[in-house]
């Protein structure tokens, strides 16, 4: 990189890719910052605002809908703090069994015996054609409750704090919004864990930055699919979950659906360390499916996106760190512009590292993992091309054996 004519053109490119960086850290939405956290509620703690009155109130009714495929190993771990939630309001749990195999109904009623709050199990019908499973799941829970107020869509494999669902409630009620989601603190216990979760959320927020998704004038829309309070009245004027049925990223879908039903929606997605995801991938492997299912439905199926995304992420990311070190050499062997080389490759990886600071220290991880997100970026960028290889060969969207057509052009 530090020879002939090439320096000028190693030094504009670097230097340009440090501007970006400079872009994405002060107009970029405040993206990497991990500041928003969950509203607070009304100055009347007790109660929620808008159903306060003189003489009468009410807690609205809130049932969680858990999607759940063969997963009657984690429910144990996650049921029982859904099931045990401190709501001063009417509660109930509805778990769709989605063609498990494993026993994961079963299971859920053992666990269901055991606590005070309602748990309803819904046995799923097969995923009528142009739905997608998970869709398909969430709206026959949807449909099994039909007296709540509010439906709160879950994972299984989320925790929840016994005051969470009244947290959520008060968020909502206290400033009109028709969606309040949280991003749950993913798993990162395992060394590939600790490498690639906090990057994963990290580009979550790079694509959809919490701060626009959260301005009701903003066009970007967003939700986190662990944890999403939805008020139902307003996913009934959206048109329902029909029109998101064939949605692969169901969370991104529906957050769009609700924040563009109305002019001046508001919606909310945040941060937690409160809820908690407790699957886990210990393996990369299993980290390297979980990208791989669904990123190439993110760039919806285009070859062109994909060229773009994979050369975006290497100039963007790895081009500063090999700079630095090509300039670093080329100033030792004596090169004269090396210098300026250097110091573009430098300030680009600062600025880069500077960004994954709030992260790291979010999942309580050394600041020093910072510098290392170059490499990261490249394994992403590999589990990118992975995902379009799997859908050429007719494996996208693959989940505990169940594979997904694909629709060209669907965003979700």
């Amino acid at each position: 990189m530090c020879q002939g004519s090439r320096v000028p053109y190693a030094i504009a490119a670097c230097v340009l890719a440090a501007v970006a960086w400079v872009y994405l850290l002060a107009a970029r939405g405040g993206y990497w910052r991990t500041d928003q956290r969950l509203p607070p509620g009304s100055a009347d703690r007790s109660r929620p605002a808008s159903q306060a009155g003189p003489n009468l109130w009410r807690w609205p009714a809130v049932a969680a809908v858990i999607p759940a495929r063969n997963e009657a190993a984690i429910l144990p771990e996650t049921l029982p703090g859904l099931l045990a939630q401190d709501y001063p309001g009417a509660f109930c749990v509805v778990l769709v069994d989605d063609d498990s195999t494993d026993g994961t109904a079963q299971a859920a009623a053992d666990l269901g015996r055991e606590q005070l709050r309602p748990l309803q199990i819904v046995s799923g019908s097969p995923t009528p054609a142009g739905w997608a499973g998970k869709v398909w799941a969430m709206a026959q829970g949807l449909r099994a409750a039909p007296d709540a107020d509010y439906i709160l869509f879950t994972d299984a494999d989320i925790g929840y704090r016994p005051e969470t669902v009244t947290a959520l409630v008060r968020a909502a009620e206290a400033d009109d919004r028709i969606l309040v989601s949280q991003m749950a603190l993913l798993r990162a216990d395992t060394g590939w864990e600790r490498l690639l979760v906090p990057a994963f959320v990290y580009f979550f927020a790079m694509l959809y930055p919490f701060r626009l998704v959260n301005r009701p004038g903003a066009r970007t829309a967003a939700a986190a699919g662990g944890c999403m309070l939805v008020r139902r009245l307003a996913l009934e004027a959206a048109g329902g979950l029909d029109r998101i049925r064939g949605a692969r990223i169901d969370d991104v879908a529906l957050g769009g659906l609700l924040k563009g039903a109305a002019a001046g929606s508001r919606c909310w997605l945040g941060l937690t360390t409160a809820i908690r995801s407790q699957r886990p991938y210990p393996r990369l492997a299993q980290l390297w499916d979980m990208v791989a299912r669904s990123a190439y439905t993110q760039l919806r199926y285009s070859p062109a996106a994909l060229a773009g995304t994979v050369a975006g992420l290497l100039w963007l990311y790895l081009l500063p760190p090999a700079a630095a070190v090509a300039g670093l050499a080329g100033l030792a062997a004596g090169v004269g512009a090396a210098g300026w080389l250097a110091v573009a490759g430098l300030a680009g990886w600062a600025i880069m590292s500077v960004t994954y600071l709030p992260m790291l220290r979010l999942y309580r991880l050394s600041p020093l993992r910072a510098p290392s997100l170059p490499l990261i970026a490249v394994m992403y960028a590999g589990m990118t091309v992975d995902s379009a290889r799997r859908h050429h060969r007719g494996r996208g969207g693959e989940w505990k054996g169940r594979t997904i057509p694909a629709r060209h052009g669907d965003a979700g």
